[in-house]
């Protein structure tokens, strides 16, 4: 048995279409021309595919099970043409870029507007997503550049610091807390507090800061993303500690900021895979990523 590309085409064709003469429409040639290919793929294969019936083909359940496995294969072509698609776009201008949610909503939109201004011609690709997928899909070369929180980088890659800070204390409109320029651990206990999730790498340093005081938190809600917690706090539900991008974005909507009296760095690395064939736009929008990593570092020195 030996069937060939054209007979899975016209048996899909059969299967959307429900006739001969609709199949033969989708793959603009003759009625003669998609009933032999079909009689010859019933003989290839020993499969009985289609019961006839009033001039239309009901498909059997052979024809059903054979549908699913000639689907998959044409969602891997799928796959295959969106490749090419991406490679042809990256050798006329295209960066791809993988980074966590948080960045593409606080440290990107204006990185992407100064490199757009200066390299119009250049596409963008942004593909947000969590940890380990993140670290995934930088170690299998997959992106140009990527931004990770911490100071370890993938396998695969090289990292470049590119923005480092304290995470800060953010307040609803009118809360008692406000009447301190900083904040000691001890304000906390007793406080109504939204946290981060636990498995978040800074909710723990978090976590070890209040053991090490002795200070109880009232932890009144927890959710898994910065943009969650400000919101919760906007409402007056809370008070929170969360990473400075998301501190600087949102004070002064409803929210306010204030600084700690304990250090908890956060940091940024701008990572890049070490075997991936470069483009010329790399670098540039590196540039412009330091550029705004440092405007924004000399902003958050202005919070009192």
């Amino acid at each position: 048995m030996s069937l060939s590309v054209r007979h899975i085409e016209v048996f899909r064709a059969i299967m959307l279409a429900g006739s001969v003469t609709g199949a033969a429409r989708l793959l603009f040639t003759s009625q003669p021309t998609v009933s032999r290919e079909l009689a010859r793929l019933e003989s290839l294969s020993g499969l009985t595919l289609f019961d006839r019936q009033g001039g239309r083909l009901l498909p059997t359940a052979q024809a059903l099970m054979l549908l699913e496995e000639v689907e998959r294969s044409y969602v891997g072509l799928e796959r295959i043409n969106s490749l090419v698609e991406s490679i042809r776009r990256f050798e006329h201008g295209q960066l791809d870029l993988t980074c966590l949610p948080l960045f593409s909503q606080t440290l990107l939109p204006r990185v992407c507007k100064q490199f757009q201004r200066q390299h119009a011609g250049v596409g963008l690709c942004i593909s947000a997503q969590e940890s380990p997928l993140l670290e995934e899909s930088l170690s299998a070369q997959r992106h140009d550049l990527g931004l990770t929180e911490g100071e370890q980088v993938p396998r695969g890659t090289r990292g470049e610091l590119l923005f480092s800070a304290d995470m800060l204390c953010v307040l609803p409109d009118g809360h008692a807390l406000l009447q301190r320029e900083r904040l000691a651990v001890a304000d906390f206990q007793g406080v109504a507090f939204i946290n981060l999730a636990g498995r978040d790498i800074y909710r723990q340093q978090l976590d070890e800061q209040f053991r090490q005081a002795g200070v109880e938190r009232h932890t009144v809600i927890e959710t898994t993303n910065a943009a969650s917690v400000c919101a919760m706090v906007r409402e007056g539900l809370g008070v929170a500690i969360i990473n400075p991008l998301s501190a600087l974005r949102e004070a002064g909507r409803g929210l306010q900021v204030r600084r700690l009296e304990v250090s908890i760095p956060y940091r940024v690395m701008l990572v890049q895979p070490e075997f991936r064939p470069s483009s010329g736009f790399v670098e540039a929008f590196c540039g412009a990523l330091r550029a705004e990593a440092g405007e924004l570092m000399e902003s958050l020195e202005e919070i009192r």
